[in-house]
């Protein structure tokens, strides 16, 4: 086992996955991404970034996982069960992501990273972000708008590029996902048609927590 790092040094991913899907009309976690499912393309994108802890929130894909005890209320029941989860095991800050934007690249998420204090998001999107696991306060809850939590957590807001904000924004229809997938497809052309190796398949370097149960929330 390697040596225990600081607590608040200790920084885990956490891919949100447990929305309906309805206007996409399927599952977004498993939509092909120019050869990689999206789930993989997030969780290939967390290690590049050194998070070695790669947890999903909200459903199973072959990854450590949580579920809330409330499904449905929305994506903050999902940090809080990811967030109370992580706490135990030693973890002070996470990097959130949404599974319906797996464009994002390591550029767009390393100010994120790089911020100091609670955490950071960018200024009129709540999704990426990085957050303090102690800043989130005792009375979140799963019903609450993400807004409201980077707004009580106190996370900074960073500005982002008219070109970024599309990715970070992610895709819930088959039109958005046109469009995010044609400019992917037009970045990287030589990697069409190929998959990207999944962290599924035994990539994480750290044990695998399996699927942890429901987290209470007041």
């Amino acid at each position: 086992m390697r040596p225990s790092q600081p607590r608040a040094h200790r920084v885990a991913a956490v891919i949100l996955c447990g929305g309906a899907s309805s206007r996409m009309g399927t599952d977004k976690a498993v939509l092909d991404w120019n050869g990689a499912a999206a789930i993989d393309r997030l969780a290939a994108l967390s290690e590049r970034l050194g998070l070695r802890m790669v947890l999903t929130a909200g459903a199973d894909h072959g990854l450590p996982a949580v579920f809330d005890a409330r499904p449905g209320e929305g994506p903050c029941g999902g940090i809080l069960a990811a967030a109370a989860w992580l706490s135990a095991a030693g973890y002070g800050r996470a990097l959130i992501l949404a599974v319906d934007a797996p464009t994002v690249t390591a550029d767009d998420i390393r100010p994120l990273m790089d911020a100091g204090g609670p955490g950071a998001a960018y200024d009129g999107l709540p999704l990426p972000m990085v957050i303090e696991l102690a800043a989130i306060p005792a009375e979140a809850r799963a019903n609450w708008a993400l807004k409201r939590l980077v707004q009580a957590a106190g996370l900074s807001t960073l500005h982002c590029s008219d070109q970024a904000r599309p990715r970070l924004r992610g895709a819930n229809t088959p039109e958005e996902r046109r469009h995010l997938l044609s400019e992917l497809q037009a970045a990287a052309p030589s990697s069409s048609g190929t998959r990207s190796p999944s962290p599924r398949d035994g990539g994480l370097h750290e044990p695998r927590a399996g699927s942890i149960r429901p987290q209470h929330h007041g």
